[in-house]
């Protein structure tokens, strides 16, 4: 069955505007989208320059399949980038790639819908030999030499030019046509049905090639697959300094721009910029009149009885800077400046907080952090938390809303069955879980350039407070040390912010390495854009449990084991609160009052919960932030599948330091830093003489024992502490303000 949108598509699709590759994806695209080859043949041969009858067919047969075949969607995309707007009334698949709403207009400085269209003034009466003046005049000085063309021959039922002449200058002719005041007496009889030609550029007198070319002067702007009022229309309207403009006495108006290239390096990038800047503004251009040796319509030549017409001299913007600037300045997208004192009295209102102290809404967050710190885990409790309307980690009050979660790296069960694990972990109740959508994208990830406007699309209407990608390294485009590749990666993300007015949350892993001795925002892996775009940065670190801390997540293991079984056999009496925190105490009053297989139970209990405690790991998150202050860092336990506040055991641990990468610093190297150090072990002996208490009296030899030290060692660290004092063997804490 014909697809009449692929029929309109390829109809507006000039095969002589087109390469060879393009010319080859239609072919593909048509036979993959069932069509015969007569179809390509037919619509081929509307370039009669380059068509030859027979050879679509030997291509076609050539077209045998592929794993990633071309599809019709590559003709519907030729189409647009040549300016097709697309069928009346198209509806898109979900898999059609759309340009964002910001991104629809990119580079246009011509409204296609309000065009001030007007018919070519062509008169009835004309005077040829003026024509030729005029444009002479207009292009070249008068010692210049002028190439042209007025014979041709038929190649392929069409007529093509010959070589021509180019001896004499824009002087001499101009002399002569005045002199003659017939222009064939002065560049020879043409064809009433090829016409003449002539090229734009001055040539130095010895042929019409670019090695001719003396100056990059001019180039030509052509289209053939519009109505002329509208090729004019646009062409005036988009104020190319044009030098001439012709009508060709075809299909086309041929525009002389002006482009005034010191060299040919120079003219190849400034036509490839000029036909850019056309295509985005619905010109479609024959691409081979690139060449600045490229013939063009003589004015004051009849051609199959239309006259090649010079319509005007001297259009549009002065020089090709005036006009480069005039167009960067109609296309950048920046808004307009404001006066302070305007809005002075009634300033906007700063958006709500997403995130209460972190992130307010419409804005990015990062978090980020090394493998397997449980950024995922993270996120999905923030989504959970911004569903339910719940504090996140336990220390940030969240909005409540709608959120969307796309899920990037795991299958779509393992994702799924993540969300209900971490909902019971936290123990909420799911009275809000409709709250989140979840996009799994494993294995159908794209950069994030073209994940950008499909997200806009699909979210567009619901009404999401956030967004959140996890992970980024999926959906990243370029270099991630680039920061210009970054940049222009990381605004992706705004372009998403603006168009769904939601914050966009997403989390980055750290660089190889200890981060200790780094800055929180220079921990990322990559480009520093990563740490300087976004309005809050989280960063996770590391943090190394000592023995002691260890060994007291043992001791309130044994605690609440304890603490449970006494209380399911109803002997929640049986213990005070100070009971409670004892271990040594909680486990003789389970020996009073439990059985001996209800002992033997506890004791599985208490190896379960600590081969748990074991596999916790510890970390500490800090802030960067740009609309709030920043808040004291955060110490958290992950126990798996959530993160769980710190009660103040990883107080005053600090992350460990890489000191080689840092490089030669001396003592600060060897050392670190001593009264960090000294800190450290202060807070270790605290730590592990408060163990020890619970057995009573503390003693060096249980100290040691506890910190895994030898005695001398210990009784070292008490003397230089100066907290403690020391008789014998006996150890205990100085009261306060005591000397001795």
């Amino acid at each position: 069955m014909e697809n009449q949108d692929l029929l309109e598509a390829l109809d507006f699709l000039d095969p002589g505007t087109l390469t060879y590759e393009e010319w080859t994806i239609v072919g593909m695209g048509l036979k993959q989208a069932g069509y015969p080859v007569t179809s390509w043949e037919q619509w081929s041969a509307r370039d009669g320059g380059r068509y030859h009858r027979g050879e679509c067919a030997r291509k076609w047969g050539s077209f045998r399949g592929n794993p990633n075949p071309v599809t019709e969607n590559s003709i519907f995309k030729l189409a647009r980038d040549h300016g097709w707007g697309g069928p009346a009334g198209h509806a898109l698949d979900w898999n059609d790639v759309i340009d964002a709403p910001a991104a629809k207009t990119e580079g246009r400085v011509v409204d296609p819908h309000w065009l001030d269209m007007q018919e070519l003034a062509i008169p009835a009466e004309w005077d040829p030999a003026d024509q030729l003046v005029r444009y002479l005049q207009a292009l070249f000085e008068p010692e210049e030499h002028v190439a042209y063309v007025t014979e041709s021959y038929l190649r392929d039922d069409r007529y093509a030019p010959t070589k021509g002449c180019w001896d004499r200058t824009a002087g001499q002719l101009i002399e002569e046509l005045r002199h003659y005041h017939d222009i064939h007496a002065v560049v020879g009889d043409c064809s009433p049905e090829a016409g003449a030609w002539i090229c734009f550029n001055p040539v130095d007198g010895s042929g019409r090639s670019n090695d001719n070319v003396t100056d990059y002067r001019y180039a030509l702007v052509e289209c053939d697959n519009m109505e002329l009022e509208k090729q004019q229309a646009i062409i005036r309207q988009l104020e190319l300094p044009c030098a001439a403009l012709v009508y060709s006495g075809g299909k086309s108006l041929h525009a002389i721009v002006r482009v005034g290239a010191p060299d040919y390096a120079e003219y190849r990038k400034r036509v490839d910029y000029l036909y850019t800047v056309c295509q985005k503004n619905g010109l479609t251009l024959d691409q081979q009149n690139r060449n600045p040796s490229r013939l063009s319509r003589m004015p004051g030549i009849v051609r199959g009885g239309k006259k090649q017409y010079l319509l005007a001299t001297n259009l549009g913007k002065a020089c090709w800077e005036e006009w480069r600037d005039w167009v960067e300045a109609c296309t950048d997208d920046l808004p307009d400046t404001e006066c302070m004192a305007d809005v002075w009295g009634a300033l906007p209102p700063l958006a709500d907080p997403l995130i209460e102290n972190v992130l307010r809404k419409g804005h990015k967050l990062l978090l980020a952090g090394p493998s397997k710190a449980g950024k995922s885990f993270a996120l999905i409790e923030l989504c959970i938390c911004i569903a339910e309307g719940k504090p996140w980690l336990g220390r940030f009050n969240c909005a409540q809303g709608k959120v969307l979660y796309i899920n990037l790296e795991l299958d779509r069960a393992s994702c799924l069955h993540r969300f209900k694990d971490v909902y019971d972990a936290l123990g909420y109740p799911p009275d809000h879980v409709g709250s989140i959508d979840v996009w799994n994208l494993r294995g159908a990830s794209v950069p994030m350039d073209k994940l950008a406007p499909r997200l806009i699309r699909r979210a567009a209407k619901k009404g999401y407070l956030a967004v959140v990608l996890d992970p980024i390294y999926k959906v990243i485009t370029g270099d991630e040390n680039s920061a210009d590749q970054m940049a222009k990666f990381c605004n992706q993300f705004d372009l998403v912010c603006r168009e769904l007015d939601c914050a966009v949350i997403y989390c980055h892993h750290h660089s190889k390495g200890l981060q200790g001795g780094k800055k929180s925002m220079d921990r990322a892996s990559g480009s520093g854009v990563f740490a300087r775009d976004p309005d809050a940065m989280l960063d996770m670190t590391e943090l190394t449990p000592t023995d002691a801390i260890r060994e007291q997540l043992h001791n309130k293991a044994a605690c609440a084991a304890c603490r449970e079984l006494l209380d399911a056999h109803g002997h929640a009496n049986a213990y005070s609160q100070d009971d409670a925190c004892s271990r040594s105490r909680m486990l003789e009053i389970a020996k009073e009052h439990l059985g001996l297989a209800d002992l033997r139970a506890l004791d599985a209990a208490i190896a379960e919960r600590k081969k748990r405690a074991d596999s916790m790991t510890a970390w500490r998150i800090e802030g960067t932030l740009r609309e709030f202050a920043r808040f004291e860092p955060v110490n958290l336990w992950f126990d798996y599948p959530i993160h769980k506040l710190d009660t103040g055991l990883l107080e005053d641990l600090q992350p460990d330091i890489d000191y080689k990468a840092m490089g030669s610093r001396g003592a600060a190297r060897r050392w670190g830093d001593k009264e960090k150090v000294s800190k450290n072990k202060s807070a270790e002996l605290r730590t592990a003489f408060e163990a020890c208490t619970m057995d009573g009296a503390v003693t060096v030899y249980a100290l040691a024992e506890y910190m895994d030290l030898k005695p001398d060692t210990v009784r070292r660290r008490l003397k230089a502490d100066g907290g403690f004092w020391v008789d014998g063997a006996n150890v205990g804490l100085k009261e306060p303000g005591s000397r001795g």
